[in-house]
């Protein structure tokens, strides 16, 4: 079984963001990990571990996995990786993409580039549509991505030849599964008499 307060989630929803955020005060909430002020209003996570309470930055834990993430990587090619594009939500502000590029240092990284994940996904199809026949010119490509905890949409102009422009971006950094999740256990917390 796993205990729930050894572990983290949502890290992008602290990333870059002050812990007196209203919106990080009500995330805090409904987490089963505690969160605590740390230096210059930043959010610090603390866990068990070991039998020891460990505190960590959201730019520590995101590097992580980058981590993990790169060793994976270059198992996979057998090589060593040093260089990275990361990928960002499309609304992310600056600090959330500054805290975003030094958890990528923190995890051995050059972050040779952020781009939105919108745009990420807009290379890739246009790479696996560069062949096709029908595509004369550009088309308009509406990007909907509804993750775990982040929503994105993105109006993007797509060329055959690999051009993107981005048209439109929006997005709502607390609207996604984990929302939809806690939406479901407080509708059952308040009509079945089974939880506490």
């Amino acid at each position: 079984m796993i205990d729930l307060l050894k572990c983290f989630s949502d890290v992008k929803r602290l990333i870059g963001s002050r812990f007196t955020d209203p919106q990080v005060q009500k995330d805090m909430k409904s987490w089963p990990f505690k969160v605590i002020e740390g230096p210059s209003e930043k959010p610090i996570v603390v866990v068990e571990f070991n039998g020891e309470e460990k505190k960590y930055a959201p730019e520590e834990l995101s590097a992580m996995v980058m981590k993990k993430m790169k060793e994976a990587a270059e198992e996979f090619i057998g090589t060593e990786v040093t260089d990275a594009v990361i990928t960002v939500p499309a609304y992310f502000n600056n600090m959330q993409r500054e805290a975003t590029k030094e958890a990528g240092v923190i995890a051995g990284l050059n972050v040779l580039s952020l781009i939105n994940e919108p745009t990420a996904t807009a290379i890739v199809y246009g790479v696996d549509h560069m062949e096709d026949k029908d595509w004369v010119k550009e088309k308009n490509v509406l990007v909907f991505d509804l993750g775990g905890g982040t929503f994105d949409v993105s109006l993007l102009r797509v060329g055959n030849r690999g051009s993107i422009d981005v048209k439109a971006v929006g997005g709502d950094t607390n609207l996604g599964g984990e929302d939809f999740d806690m939406t479901l256990v407080n509708h059952l917390h308040t009509t079945i008499s089974v939880f506490p």
